[in-house]
């Protein structure tokens, strides 16, 4: 059975919850490989919407087992809180969730402290949703992280509580002048949730690779998009971690030969959220249209989102990072009413035309996207399931930015349900190892 890879092609928002959900009945198991509880995955299943911001989309299937891998940093009542809100929708996690032991914590020095990098930083702040994920990524590469194995040692955990309390406290007082944690009262709250937690935890690189040897299919759900890489994004203004196909691996145990294929998420346009360059960005009343129909607003935080036409430059890049064989296209609905669209080819930098995306924030920023423009359809896409039922003008798009980007489409989304999914008739590597059919 074919293991598979879903990433996000632009700065993450992309939908990658709807794909992950459309394609979890054709897996086992479902493997959620890095990030935090910063990201968020919208799921809409009938009239029900779930947002995931830890568990895998998958768990909305019954009978699927969910992972949340090594390469996760874990905030454990943000999690008990996300197997509550599913209880409450009658969606049991017992004996269908395992986290892995070496993912590590979200400790309270870790959210404190990023509220206060990100207030040193004024005007060049990253745009974090100060949750933690960011400082709980310097422990771990620090060597001083805690790790969910951990909880299960109630004598280990105070003992590396304590170092880090030592080294924090003195951090807090210093650039946020609060008192320090109580190491008690930390202690106390982490180690209640231990019972809550406990049959939860395991190795799960091995019982990933044990599933795999024994035939059954895994499915990697990415978090952030390929520019929010912490080695190939838009650095500094990116994510804690790699969010592109290559931390599937490092961020579940799993080895590369294991996986057979690569799958991209992007918008129709492009979206990102906090700070950072953003060529095509539009800071003008289409970009108010776009958010306002696209309801662009963080499904973790609220916050709205920047918005600008399509980057062809973005993708390809995107292509080549992460290997895809083919990308999926969604919010094609949200451009139904404008009655012409641009899509950006190269970029334009001092008297160069860059067709490749530049390595230097500076360099990006001070980039003018070269634009093909192409008729709107001004007809409407929303829940079309057959391509031939698209407008004319909307598959010329489809067609175009498909080119421009230099990777085939596999599927286009127009809305959230899963059966608002038109199955493209082009056969990708991923639909010979993984047919697709039209949802019913």
């Amino acid at each position: 059975m074919p293991n598979v890879v879903i990433v996000g092609s632009q700065w993450g928002d992309e939908g990658k919850g709807k794909i992950v959900d459309l394609f979890t009945d054709r897996f086992d198991v479902v493997v959620r490989y890095q990030g935090g509880h910063n990201a968020g995955h919208t799921v809409q299943i009938g009239d029900e919407t779930y947002v995931l911001h830890l568990i895998p989309s998958g768990i909305l299937h019954p009978e699927k087992i969910c992972v949340i891998g090594n390469g996760v940093v874990v905030d454990p009542f943000a999690l008990l809180e996300e197997i509550e809100m599913l209880a409450s929708h009658g969606i049991s996690v017992h004996g269908r969730l395992y986290i892995s032991n070496r993912a590590h914590l979200i400790m309270p020095y870790h959210r404190l402290l990023e509220e206060a990098d990100e207030k040193a930083r004024a005007e060049q702040k990253i745009g974090t949703t100060s949750r933690g994920i960011g400082p709980s990524y310097e422990d771990k590469m620090g060597r001083r992280g805690i790790r969910m194995g951990d909880l299960l040692d109630p004598e280990l955990f105070r003992e590396k509580l304590r170092a880090n309390l030592l080294n924090k406290n003195e951090l807090l007082g210093r650039y946020s002048h609060r008192e320090g944690l109580s190491e008690e009262e930390t202690a106390r709250s982490y180690l209640a949730v231990v019972p809550r937690l406990k049959g939860y935890i395991t190795d799960t690189a091995e019982f990933l690779n044990e599933s795999a040897a024994a035939g059954k299919s895994l499915l990697f759900e990415g978090a952030q998009g390929t520019l929010l890489d912490v080695d190939h994004g838009t650095y500094p203004f990116v994510t804690a971690s790699n969010a592109t196909a290559g931390g599937a691996c490092t961020g579940s145990g799993v080895g590369p030969t294991r996986i057979d294929s690569v799958l991209g998420v992007a918008k129709a346009y492009t979206t990102r959220v906090g700070g950072g360059p953003f060529p095509t960005e539009l800071a003008n009343s289409i970009g108010e249209h776009i958010r306002e129909r696209g309801k662009e607003f963080g499904a973790s935080t609220g916050r709205p989102r920047r918005c600008g036409w399509f980057d062809a430059v973005v993708v390809r890049y995107a292509r080549v990072i992460n290997n895809l064989d083919s990308i999926v296209i969604t919010k094609l609905d949200v451009l139904d009413d404008l009655p012409e669209i641009k899509v950006c080819v190269a970029y334009r930098y001092r008297s160069q035309v860059l067709k490749y995306f530049p390595m230097d924030v500076s360099v990006l920023d001070a980039c003018e996207p070269v634009y093909e423009m192409l008729p709107g359809w001004l007809s409407g896409t929303a829940g079309i399931k057959e391509y031939a039922s698209l407008p004319e003008r909307a598959r010329h798009y489809l067609s175009r930015i498909g080119e421009m980007s230099g990777t085939e489409i596999s599927l286009v989304s127009t809305g959230p349900d899963r059966r608002q999914t038109i199955v493209m008739a082009e056969k990708s590597r991923l639909q010979r190892l993984l047919p697709l059919v039209p949802v019913s």
